[in-house]
């Protein structure tokens, strides 16, 4: 269910929107609610990144288990070749 929400946008900002909703054959409700879930995407996706990075930060230091950047880099060079390897094995 939808709810109604108030957005104050400077002049600037509103007339951008407006132009934008004309080129596009688009309300500019439609503008503004596709840009917010686009941010939104965004953002959610940055966090969970953020979240993966300090877990895998957390497990090194309980480990120090890893993989060094030029043995990844190696692995990565072979991915969609006929000659396809295996991720590194991780090490202290």
């Amino acid at each position: 269910m939808a709810s109604p929400t108030s957005l104050k946008l400077d002049d600037e900002l509103k007339g951008r929107v407006q132009h934008l909703a004309e080129i596009r054959r688009r309300s500019s409700h439609w503008i503004m609610r596709e840009a917010i879930a686009q941010y939104v995407e965004r953002e959610e996706k940055r966090e969970a990144l953020r979240h993966d990075t300090l877990n895998a930060w957390e497990e090194y230091q309980a480990t120090g288990l890893h993989a060094t950047a030029d043995e990844v880099g190696k692995w990565l060079s072979t991915w969609g070749t006929d000659d396809e390897s295996a991720a590194p094995e991780c090490h202290k």
